[in-house]
């Protein structure tokens, strides 16, 4: 049986590459209109199996998660997705590129959204201090956009901050650290009833129009297909900025110190300087996937950011690929869409996931869309291995 696995998955290996050359091989216009086309078929994911007409494509349709009793909306389900890709983005910046092991990342995701709750809501603890303090109008509040703005620069330091003092640490010793930060964040958030409310979570969220309001004509509660359109504008931009960091100075400098960090100091790259930029990087890309979380949801406490979805987010980076922004993706796209399109087996969900896991592990180590360097570096360990008892 195990055989038979590790040949369809070789077949799909081989027509990827396939797929992959032929790719390049195409002209540069073939490859802009292959652009295009993606982005539109990306875009109109909200209206998969519609017609303008309310006809149904049986097809496509069933592959709708309303399609289902009991499925959650469509288009709120594709606002995750988008959601986790940019979580799995940034955090491949810190695991893929980088090589460093983040299990507390959940934390930098509960810091995007409680910047915009802490700031930008009526109903929290901090707006009000600051309506008494210069004497504002109960209506006041920070607006999204600069909400925005004090997200991504509140994570940054704080991923500054956790890795000044912990980035000296490796392997095991480093993820012991990041999972002791996210768990921190998430007890400070409970405890601290005069900034964060506590368990009672903080309301009144705003998205771009404000508050949520009946008069909302866009961001409103109820249509999350804005919503899914602006998620996935964020990750395109996000590709577009770490893609153009990982073919720069600083990219070559992370996979340098990943693939040997005393190595990389030999050759005259400062480990910890770059090790530091990638934490930061990666803080803010889970900071501004929080703050998206938060402004949709309208509403935050801190039993949605628990330990559990920080090992989540982990998986979707090994189990997609880890330094492939399109494994990456695909990991994070699979994890958040199944267990929606199949809860009938809800209550087998972690045990299935748990199975998955492990083949993924045994079968493809390397993830389901590796990239070229890692699938490498995994091959030259393996005859490594093959070839050390022959030496002993």
């Amino acid at each position: 049986m195990i055989d038979k696995i590790r040949s369809a998955d070789r077949r799909r290996v081989s027509l990827l590459t396939s797929v992959g050359d032929r790719w390049g091989a195409l002209p540069k216009w073939q490859k802009a209109i292959g652009v295009v086309a993606l982005l539109v078929f990306v875009y109109h994911l909200p209206y998969l199996g519609k017609l303008p007409g309310g006809l149904m494509i049986p097809g496509l349709n069933n592959l709708r998660t309303d399609s289902i009793e009991g499925g959650n909306n469509w288009a709120g389900v594709l606002f995750i997705c988008a959601i986790y890709v940019l979580v799995a983005i940034g955090l491949n910046v810190v695991v893929g590129l980088a090589g460093l092991l983040d299990l507390g990342y959940i934390g930098f995701f509960a810091i995007g959204a409680y910047s915009v709750a802490l700031f930008g809501s009526v109903n929290s603890p901090v707006v009000k201090w600051i309506q008494q303090e210069f004497n504002l109008p109960p209506t006041w509040a920070v607006t999204w956009g600069i909400c925005l703005l004090l997200a991504i620069v509140l994570t940054m330091i704080s991923g500054v901050l956790l890795g000044w003092p912990t980035l000296r640490l490796r392997g095991d010793y480093l993820a012991i650290v990041t999972l002791g930060f996210g768990e921190i964040i998430r007890i400070v958030a409970r405890n601290a009833t005069g900034v964060t409310n506590g368990p009672v979570g903080i309301s009144a969220i705003p998205g771009p129009e404000g508050p949520p309001s009946a008069d909302n004509k866009v961001f409103g509660l109820i249509d999350a297909k804005p919503w899914y359109w602006l998620a996935i504008t964020f990750v395109l931009l996000m590709v577009i900025l770490v893609r153009r960091l990982e073919h720069s100075r600083v990219g070559r400098a992370w996979l340098a110190v990943r693939e040997d960090e005393d190595a990389a100091a030999v050759m005259g790259v400062y480990p910890f300087k770059f090790k530091l930029w990638a934490f930061a990087m990666g803080a803010a890309l889970g900071g501004l996937s929080g703050f998206l979380f938060g402004s949709r949801n309208a509403f935050i406490d801190p039993t949605q950011f628990n330990a559990n979805l920080s090992i989540l987010f982990v998986a979707m980076v090994v189990v997609g690929g880890s330094g492939n922004m399109i494994g990456v993706s695909l990991g994070a796209v699979l994890l958040a869409y199944l267990p929606e399109r199949f809860r009938d087996f809800a209550d087998y969900r972690w045990l299935v996931f748990g199975l998955a896991m492990v083949l993924v592990m045994i079968l493809r180590p390397q993830g389901l869309i590796p990239s070229r360097r890692r699938a490498r570096e995994l091959k030259d360990r393996a005859a490594e291995a093959e070839e050390a008892p022959a030496h002993v």
